[in-house]
């Protein structure tokens, strides 16, 4: 015999299916620093002025260039937990070592990814 519920299904809040990323990773960036206020602050400062310098010389360079720049800038940014930047930086580095038509949005993408983080970078910094 089967039975057929009839009622009401209540609303249940449930946590998304991935977890939500953050532009900074705060709990990798603590770890790097060791918890070091100071030296979080700094690490912070140095990505956000590399990062200022970087996407404007990537977005002139010849294809060998903008995959250095990239390259460069998605260690930094695996070094303060800038995931979404580093994944960004890495398919522009990929994008360029092939030559490929896409680079220009590949670079318009990463820009995207870095002022996400750049914000949040500015928002640590005032906080601490």
């Amino acid at each position: 015999m089967i039975e057929l519920f009839s009622g009401r299904v209540a609303h249940v809040s449930a946590p998304p299916l991935a977890p939500i990323e953050r532009p900074i990773d705060l709990e990798h960036l603590s770890r790097m620093t060791l918890g070091e206020r100071a030296l979080e602050r700094e690490v912070l400062q140095l990505f956000e002025r590399q990062a200022g310098m970087l996407l404007p010389r990537m977005q002139q360079a010849c294809t060998a260039n903008i995959a250095a720049a990239a390259h460069t800038l998605m260690g930094s940014a695996r070094g303060i937990g800038a995931w979404s930047v580093a994944r960004a930086a890495e398919r522009v580095e990929a994008t360029a070592a092939t030559d490929s038509p896409g680079i220009a949005e590949a670079v318009a993408a990463l820009a995207t990814s870095v002022d996400e983080a750049r914000m949040v970078i500015a928002d640590l910094l005032r906080s601490h």
